[in-house]
């Protein structure tokens, strides 16, 4: 079939590509001319994410990348809606790109086609998307609306994308539920058809879950520090219990990223926007914001203030696999102890030409390592924000080598607490 993607970041590129893999031809709409030209180049991907570049490689006979909107909905059967939904100050989802992107096709699209709204919005959305298709349908053109969220974990999205968990079809007529079913066809993943508020829902509702289901573990986590229990041995008693089961269990500073944080707060809005207070999503936020400051209160332990204090800073994404530094907990953490002195080393495999361009080397004083042994040499203190391979494989002894005082804050439980003791680290962690 005749794909189009609107919007080329995370969602809309892992979408596209994977598309492509599965035999249809895309077209990859972008307003970002710089960016298209660098897509259309062939010297890669935009974002880091595993498999996504090799995928792009083999299927680029299939791939068009372009920003003529009214070329490429010209032919097109499915026109997919990627475009971003960010915060906006209280909470709710701007979606004024999606509107803009949706008034666009209408006023250019030449055939009936399905749109399919792929990018994260509040319930009631797609209603709103079939009214200014309608209001602006230039060409009288027949125009189905879909609700098809995506499910995608960073670092693992193109994995996500072909081996899906389940794909959800929202939708409001039977011939646009068969397209959406051809166009999926070739993913063997459960297909779960219903109106298109309802496939809204699912989505909010599994974000807002798992969000609730690691600030639950990482309350948990701060009373086991408090009474002597091991968070660990905990969650991995919990796990075993097929109602509750073990995946986002890892006591930690917190969950970031482009879903949770932003998806999290929107549902809290909608909620409250419709009078009724979602009180464990409330709770979730509150305690999530709180968590990432977990190991700036560990630190006054040993310091009263980070001021001309030599900092250790391991990993700086909001998780391995990615760079992407969205609501990251090394954000705050440094600039809370840049502003009070401290003089930071900071090592990421990945995240460091973004997290440069926070925090400026030149206005800054941190300073960027290729190394972590570098990272290291002459620390007062490490802190630990990603549990990234190269950060866990470490011998714990390269602390005591290197460090000045090896003194070890872990957000990430990444180390066994009884062997750091042993090779002379003063290591604290979350709930252990």
């Amino acid at each position: 079939m005749n794909l189009v993607v609107v919007g080329t970041g995370y969602v809309g590129l892992v979408t596209a590509v994977c598309m492509a893999e599965k035999g249809h031809n895309v077209i990859c709409l972008d307003i970002d001319k710089n960016k298209i030209d660098y897509l259309a180049s062939g010297k890669g991907s935009i974002i880091y994410e595993e498999g996504l570049e090799e995928l792009m490689q083999k299927n680029k006979d299939r791939l068009e990348y372009s920003t003529d909107f009214a070329n490429a909905y010209k032919n097109a059967d499915v026109i997919f809606v990627c475009v971003g939904t960010p915060e906006k100050k209280d909470g709710s989802a701007n979606l004024t790109y999606v509107f803009d992107a949706v008034k666009n096709i209408a006023e250019m699209a030449e055939k009936e086609c399905v749109v399919v709204i792929k990018s994260t919005v509040p319930i009631g959305t797609n209603d709103k998307v079939e009214k200014i298709l309608n209001e602006h349908n230039k060409n009288y053109v027949k125009f189905h609306v879909v609700s098809n969220p995506e499910f995608l974990a960073q670092g693992t999205a193109v994995h996500d994308t072909l081996h899906a968990s389940r794909i959800v079809i929202g939708s409001e007529d039977k011939k646009a539920t068969d397209i959406m079913l051809n166009v999926y066809k070739d993913f063997d993943a459960p297909k779960i058809i219903t109106n298109r508020k309802s496939a809204e829902m699912i989505k909010y509702a599994s974000n807002n879950f798992l969000a609730l289901k690691i600030s639950f573990i990482n309350e948990i986590a701060n009373l086991c520090e408090k009474i002597g229990a091991n968070i660990e041995d905990v969650a991995k008693g919990m796990g075993f219990d097929e109602r509750i089961g073990n995946k986002f269990l890892s006591a930690g500073i917190g969950y970031g990223g482009s879903c949770f944080p932003k998806d999290t707060k929107a549902l809290h809005w909608l909620s409250t926007f419709n009078d009724y207070e979602l009180k464990t999503i409330k709770a979730a936020i509150e305690v999530n914001e709180n968590q990432k400051l977990r190991l700036i209160k560990k630190a006054k332990k040993y310091y009263k203030s980070f001021e001309n204090l030599n900092v250790a800073v391991l990993g700086l994404t909001f998780k391995p696999g990615t760079d992407d530094l969205r609501e990251a907990p090394s954000i705050v953490n440094v600039g809370i102890m840049l502003d009070d002195g401290a003089n930071i080393k900071a090592y990421d495999p990945i995240g460091i030409p973004n997290f440069s361009k926070i925090y400026p080397e030149e206005s800054n004083n941190i300073k960027y390592c290729k190394t972590i042994e570098d990272t290291l040499k002459d620390a007062d203190i490490c802190f630990i924000f990603t549990e990234w391979k190269e950060i866990k494989d470490l011998n714990p002894e390269i602390f005591k080598k290197y460090m000045k005082t090896p003194i070890v804050l872990d957000g990430r439980n990444c180390y066994n607490p009884e062997t750091m003791e042993e090779c002379g680290v003063e290591y604290n962690s979350i709930g252990r």
